[in-house]
């Protein structure tokens, strides 16, 4: 009798570790369903947005060609610019916006490389963590603020230099400079402290000096990382209007200089969309400068994950 009680016991004490163990897995199976449902919402929320953007502002820039029945080539090529006119000639803005970015890009990739060596390779740790500060600081300063520091700074400095307004491409290169200049020493202090350590170990046991290893071992390797630091450079650069906006000096033609005024895609739309009437030519002219906006974005990412790929190819081998 005893024995049959305690085999009761036994059997009814494993049915409830039974009872608990599958309670405990049908509860983290529906949190795992919970979690996972709630991920693949956020996603396609996500995914929904980035896709209802591209088709308005698709839908917005293409209009200028079905509706107001304007030439592509035409468009492109122009040089005049006066909507009200029926005149969308939108070179001036895209030789202005590609003048700007590749100006700012060249002044400032020398700059952060060399800031980017000293803090990963040179500084002791007192440098470091007073150069960390500072680039963070620029990071965090508004755009309206390198605006009103290059229209009070830079334009005097640059009409006293060289004549004339003052403004202009090259006072625009000067802010955006300072803009992106964080932006691509960040990514490249990433990119050099990425380098295996054992190439750097190498190439010291090998012999070489500390500045050959760097000029001929960590910045070849570092290489991928460094171009794509550029172009987010560049992007940024390329997308920036108010600051522009402020020293550029909006001018919609061909710059014959770099000292001459000027105007970019960005700041021609923010100081032109608010002057326009949906579904007429002119709003939608800006709209089809949005869409150029839009279309480099996308060549610059594009560009920099077949970067990121190669540069994987390369480590790989």
């Amino acid at each position: 009798m005893e024995q049959t009680n305690s085999s009761f016991k036994q059997e009814k004490t494993q049915t409830k570790d039974w009872a608990y163990t599958l309670h405990h897995a049908t509860r983290a199976t529906h949190e795992d369903w919970l979690g996972r449902s709630i991920s693949y919402t956020c996603i396609g929320i996500i995914i929904l947005v980035v896709a209802s953007m591209l088709w308005f502002i698709t839908s917005k820039g293409i209009a200028t060609f079905t509706q107001n029945h304007v030439n592509v080539w035409q468009f492109l090529s122009g040089t005049n610019w006066a909507p009200d006119q029926g005149k969308i000639g939108a070179l001036p803005m895209i030789v202005g916006s590609f003048a700007v970015t590749f100006a700012a890009a060249l002044v400032a990739t020398p700059f952060a490389i060399g800031t980017a060596i000293f803090m990963t390779e040179i500084a002791p740790k007192r440098g470091r963590k007073f150069l960390q500060p500072v680039i963070e600081l620029l990071v965090g300063i508004p755009s309206v603020v390198y605006g009103f520091i290059g229209l009070a700074v830079v334009v005097p400095f640059m009409r006293h230099l060289v004549g004339g307004s003052g403004f202009g491409i090259i006072s625009a290169t000067f802010v955006l400079f300072v803009m992106v200049l964080p932006t691509i020493t960040t990514m490249t202090v990433d990119s050099l402290r990425a380098v295996p350590r054992f190439y750097k170990e190498a190439s010291l046991a090998l012999g070489a000096t500390r500045w050959q290893t760097v000029s001929r071992v960590i910045l070849r390797a570092a290489t991928p990382g460094i171009l794509t630091a550029i172009i987010f450079g560049m992007a940024r650069a390329f997308g920036e209007a108010l600051a522009v906006q402020m020293v550029i000096g909006n001018a919609a033609i061909m710059p014959k200089n770099l000292v001459s005024p000027a105007a970019t895609l960005t700041s021609q739309l923010t100081t032109g969309i608010g002057d326009t009437i949906d579904g007429t030519l002119p709003n939608n002219a800006l709209w089809s400068l949005a869409l150029i906006l839009l279309l480099m974005s996308l060549f610059f990412n594009a560009l920099v994950r077949v970067i990121a790929k190669r540069g994987q190819l390369s480590h790989e081998r």
